[in-house]
């Protein structure tokens, strides 16, 4: 594979961090109610599923961004990831309200190393070519809003057909996956 290849799969994985990152923030909307009754969440602490994801995301954002320039951008990402997937299953496999809130945050922590570190995978990738760098922050930037939009879309389906848990299980790419309890 060329090295211009491979940039542009670069590319197509840093987008569908992008992607995951935003669906992560929406995908829950339409299983909240399920989530609800499942693990005993009080109406007033019900926003907490979307705000423990959201609070940690933005509020270790900056420090997600000091990190890869530390650490490196691709061993951020890589972290970002593994942390994004633990804290996935985790609010999946969740028993009770206080670990599906923590499971959640632990998303928002993963996803604040994985935006950053991606953002600066990008420009090292495309920055020194001005024309490939504007189509690859085009494709960057449609990655925040199809994921905001699949995620509402997604939720629905697989909390209608499925079940709630699977709204946090589709970001594990597992065949093991299929052998998770399901709840309806």
């Amino acid at each position: 594979m060329s090295s211009v290849a491979k940039r542009w799969w670069a590319l197509g994985l840093i987008a569908l961090a992008q992607f995951m990152v935003i669906m992560d923030t929406s995908i829950i909307g339409v299983a909240l109610p399920r989530i609800q009754a499942d693990l005993g969440f009080s109406p007033e602490n019900l926003s907490w599923v979307f705000n423990a994801y959201v609070v940690a995301f933005g509020g270790l954002l900056l420090l997600g961004g000091r990190l890869s320039d530390l650490l490196g951008a691709r061993r951020m990402f890589a972290a970002g990831w593994s942390i994004l997937l633990i804290g996935s299953a985790a609010a999946g496999l969740a028993d009770s309200v206080a670990v599906e809130l923590a499971a959640r945050a632990v998303q928002g922590a993963g996803a604040a190393l994985i935006a950053p570190s991606a953002l600066t995978l990008l420009m090292m990738l495309f920055g020194g070519e001005p024309g490939q760098l504007t189509r690859a922050l085009a494709l960057y930037g449609a990655a925040a809003p199809a994921g905001g939009t699949a995620g509402v879309f997604l939720g629905g389906v697989i909390t209608e057909y499925i079940s709630w848990p699977w709204v946090f299980y589709i970001n594990i790419p597992s065949p093991r996956s299929r052998s998770w309890p399901r709840r309806r």
